[in-house]
C-alpha cells in the first residue's frame, strides 16, 4: 500500500523572488511555453480518449475509504463531508452548508 499523499506538502520548493529579475523569470516562462507547444500532435492524439470510448477492457483500482466518524453524507448531494460542513440535521437527513 503506498503512503497516503500529504495535500498541504509544497509541490515544488518555493522560489526566492527576490534573488531573481524579472527578465530571468519571464525567460524561464516562455522557454516552458516552448517545451508544451512543441508536443507531437500523433503523440497527443493517441492519448486523447472520446467521450462513449469503450473502455471495457480497462481496469481501474481505487482504494475505498469508510465513512470516518466525523464524517457525514450529505442527503442532497450525496457527498461525504467533516462534521463541521453540516448545515442542516432534520428528520434524520444530513445537509452540508452547500446544499443548504
Amino acid at each position: 500500500m503506498s503512503k497516503p499523499r500529504d495535500y498541504d506538502e509544497p509541490r515544488r520548493p518555493a522560489v526566492e523572488v527576490e534573488d531573481d529579475s524579472l527578465e530571468e523569470l519571464k525567460a524561464r516562462g516562455a522557454a516552458s511555453q516552448s517545451a508544451a507547444v512543441d508536443l507531437d500532435e500523433a503523440e497527443a492524439a493517441e492519448n486523447f480518449e472520446l467521450p462513449g470510448a469503450d473502455l471495457s477492457g480497462e481496469e481501474l483500482t481505487v482504494t475505498v475509504v469508510p465513512m470516518q466518524p466525523d464524517e457525514f453524507r450529505c442527503a442532497r448531494c450525496f457527498l461525504v463531508h467533516h462534521r463541521s460542513q453540516l448545515a442542516v440535521q432534520s428528520n434524520g437527513r444530513e445537509i452540508c452548508q452547500e446544499c443548504s
